[in-house]
């Protein structure tokens, strides 16, 4: 693609790289063919290349963003699949997070859309506040068909998606540092994380248990909380990078061997933070560092030693975006439950966003709803008994959706090899599966 910056506007850093991503584009069009919402709306400007074409005139210009190109920006869910699909190379992620920071900077949202955001902005990435605001919310669901009648679907969108029921908050997850049992392999950092670790504090609980019985001290220093994602994929760079800033500090901070995520979507975030801090003299070999150290928690435990246990559940196992496309892992997690004795069964159109995406379930509510549906559709077809993924975003989307039980891979996992039943299947008969302890050798 051919592009015109001036010698001025190239001489900074970031145009300068936007530069060289566009002119890889060669309008071949494959990633028409995987986008989400081009697959749903075909508009050529809902597709990547149509936006690049939009984000290549905005940059270009240096002036505001206008209207029509953060409509069909703010359409696109980040889902990254084109990055999958595209035979040159094209670093869609960099480019559309850099023109989402021009937007953020130069283009003023209407009022309500403007607070909506700097009101989920700033609760989202704040556990406690966030619990606070779920338990307001949970009073205030009643009036979901209300608010979706008064044409006000935004806020009915975030009232659905509240718990029916509000999480225990777990022991195990909270700051501190979880030994090994026995002899210690090595020292590793647990994200937190803001949104997850109150919708589902059994996520951080189940790798605890699992990962301390496979010989690892966990730390979990809990003053990163947010790693930033929800407000890099916003366009507000400066609460995102200051949040990148932080969490590199504590992880350098408590000198690890890795760093485990248990959210792709912040996995992806994390390990971009070489990039997003390339230009902080002071962050930038530091973030380079954490970012060679972090690990979805599937890909640490394809590498360890696991046995194989026996019988289990028949699972639809649903591959977050951010984990097929952003971290490109892609066989670790169903080979990791195939050995633990699950039936795994991949998901029809397994390539397609859930409609998850951060915020874009409450920012985007028709398109988000039309590919839950799409989704869940695709794994009730299936029949499977539970769900497994690896992302709170898509648990929380999916599980609106659907009575099939949805769980953490590593939930499943930790039950696998010693630990506690997930509560989440207590609506289903006992299970055959034979765990560590229980006749076979124990793990780790």
């Amino acid at each position: 693609m051919q592009t015109s910056f001036t010698p001025e506007q190239l001489e900074s850093p970031r145009i300068a790289e936007a530069n060289t991503i566009l002119r890889k584009c060669v309008h071949c069009g494959f990633c028409t063919a995987t986008c989400p919402t081009y697959v749903l709306l075909g508009d050529e400007l809902d597709s990547p290349r149509g936006r690049i074409y939009l984000m290549k005139n905005m940059l270009e210009s240096g002036g505001p963003a206008t209207a029509e190109t953060v409509k069909h920006l703010d359409r696109c869910l980040s889902c990254l699949s084109c990055m999958t699909t595209c035979p040159s190379g094209v670093h869609y992620m960099h480019l559309v997070d850099e023109a989402r920071a021009h937007v953020e900077e130069t283009y003023t949202r209407p009022l309500f859309e403007r607070l909506l955001r700097n009101v989920l902005a700033y609760t989202m990435p704040r556990p406690g506040l966030f619990r606070l605001s779920l338990i307001g919310a949970k009073l205030a669901s009643p009036l979901a068909p209300l608010a979706r009648a008064a044409g006000a679907t935004r806020i009915a969108a975030l009232l659905n998606l509240v718990p029916k029921q509000m999480p225990t908050p777990e022991r195990f997850g909270q700051p501190g540092t979880y030994p090994a049992a026995g002899e210690r392999k090595a020292r590793v950092a647990l994200l937190m994380g803001c949104v997850q670790s109150v919708l589902d504090p059994g996520i951080n609980a189940a790798t605890i248990r699992l990962l301390t019985r496979l010989g690892f001290e966990v730390v979990v220093s809990g003053e990163e909380a947010c790693c930033g994602s929800l407000t890099h994929h916003m366009g507000k760079e400066h609460d995102a990078l200051a949040r990148a800033r932080r969490s590199v500090d504590q992880w350098i901070k408590a000198e690890v061997d890795a760093v485990i995520v248990t959210a792709s979507g912040c996995g992806t975030t994390i390990k971009d933070y070489g990039h997003m801090l390339r230009l902080d003299p002071g962050y930038a070999e530091k973030a380079k560092t954490i970012s060679a150290k972090a690990k979805d928690i599937t890909e640490f435990l394809v590498m360890q030693d696991l046995p194989e246990a026996q019988g289990g559940l028949t699972l639809a196992y649903h591959s977050a975006c951010s984990m097929q496309h952003g971290q490109k892992i892609r066989t670790e997690p169903q080979r990791l439950l195939r050995r633990a004795g699950f039936t795994v069964m991949e998901v029809p159109e397994g390539h397609l966003c859930c409609g998850s995406a951060g915020t874009y379930n409450i920012l985007q509510p028709e398109i988000a709803t039309r590919l839950k549906e799409r989704k869940v559709a695709n794994i009730e077809s299936l029949a499977p008994q539970a769900i497994a993924t690896g992302n709170i975003g898509c648990m929380t989307q999916i599980g609106s959706g659907t009575r099939i039980p949805i769980l953490h891979t590593v939930e499943l996992l930790d039950w696998a090899y010693g630990g506690p039943r997930p509560e989440k299947l207590n609506a289903l008969s006992p299970s055959p599966i034979r765990r560590m302890g229980e006749g076979g050798r124990q793990a780790g």
